[in-house]
């Protein structure tokens, strides 16, 4: 791979964002490195925010299958690719790897949006071979991104679920998502859906740094609330733990949502595959660089000894003694706040397909 210099992004212009360097993904030939030769501007000269910018999506589907063994369902829909809460952690930084650019700055400012999801999503829908599964989205990248306020993408991939009664489980980071409780809440009654707002940490000043467009910590608390109140069944991810940074809030989160009307939680320990191994060292030297070496220490020892272990049914949870702790400490947690008992799973036997034009004349 051959290193050449690029200017385009200064740090100056960073402001509002998750990561704090653009390097090539993986799969380019050249790997460009941000130099600041001195003249690119004043020294006292600040430069603009970097915007974000939405692209149109080319998919011809909108279903992704999954077999993984260490998740809980087997479909799943992305509305958007990359995405603008900025979390340096985010797992799904190395897909904009595949699209030529970079999983720092690129993947939370230049998305790429499914407009037709919708369309895309009957069409399947309507298959004659298709069979229900719940249907998971916000697994990868978030649904409700601040685009979303605008696109109404997965707004109408909900009405699309609410017109074929298919369920629905979602993940997401933002307040948005209390929005389309007209949809939401109808669903639920009919065991048509179910939510869990993804809380890392109730620091507002650590949420801004690590996750710096999401909703702020409080205004996800409040949407478990509202979604409770309205019928949906509401739950909390604490995802990720990130040793000697936000593990000792483990119990704080959980009872807080539990307060809120949470009734399910759950954790994923913090995974640092491909380029994010990077992307969150240089975040941790730059944010807590008191902590960054004993950070990492920590998560070597619950990875075997390596920064990232991939194996099945261990990536999730790790191993070690560390790892065991955290482990324990949820489930004592859980069990105190009665939280994650046995509740219905999502209905599949209410699937219909709706009636179309021309449908009657076929009998004939």
């Amino acid at each position: 791979m051959t290193t050449v210099l690029d200017t385009t992004i200064d740090r100056g212009a960073l402001r509002g964002r998750g990561t704090l360097s653009n390097a090539s993904g993986r799969y380019e030939r050249h790997n460009r490195v941000l130099l600041d030769d001195g003249w690119s501007r004043q020294a006292d000269e600040e430069l603009p925010p970097l915007r974000t910018e939405v692209l149109t999506d080319s998919s011809r589907t909108i279903i992704t299958k999954n077999n993984s063994p260490d998740i809980s369902f087997s479909q799943s829909i992305n509305p958007y690719k990359g995405c603008e809460h900025g979390c340096v952690y985010c797992f799904a930084r190395p897909t904009h790897a595949y699209l030529g650019l970079s999983p720092g700055v690129d993947f939370e400012s230049k998305l790429f949006a499914k407009p037709n999801a919708a369309e895309l999503l009957r069409k399947e829908l309507s298959a004659p071979g298709y069979v229900p599964q719940v249907l998971a989205i916000g697994t990868n990248t978030d649904p409700y991104q601040p685009t979303e306020k605008r696109m109404r993408i997965m707004r109408s991939i909900l009405e699309v679920l609410y017109e074929f009664r298919h369920p629905v489980g979602i993940v997401t980071k933002s307040a948005l998502i209390t929005r389309d409780l007209d949809i939401l809440a109808p669903m639920a009654e009919l065991g048509l859906a179910k939510v869990a707002l993804s809380i890392t940490t109730l620091d507002r000043d650590l949420a801004r740094t690590m996750e710096p467009r999401a909703s702020t910590p409080s205004k996800r608390l409040d949407a478990i609330r509202i979604l409770s109140e309205a019928g949906v069944p509401a739950g909390v991810m604490i995802a990720p733990v990130i040793p000697a940074l936000n593990d000792d809030e483990l119990e704080a989160i959980l009872l807080e949502a539990a307060d809120m009307g949470a009734r399910s939680a759950g954790y994923i320990l913090l995974r640092l595959p491909l380029e994010i191994k990077d992307l969150f060292r240089e975040w941790l030297q730059s944010n807590v660089p008191d902590r960054a070496r004993h950070v990492m220490s920590l998560i070597r020892q619950m990875r075997g000894g390596k920064e990232y272990d991939a194996t099945w049914h261990t990536r999730m949870k790790g191993t070690g003694p560390y790892a065991q702790m955290i482990a324990r400490r949820f489930q004592m947690a859980v069990r105190r706040l009665a939280l994650n008992r046995e509740h219905p799973p999502l209905r599949l036997d209410r699937f219909r397909k709706p009636a179309r034009i021309g449908d009657q004349l076929a009998l004939l």
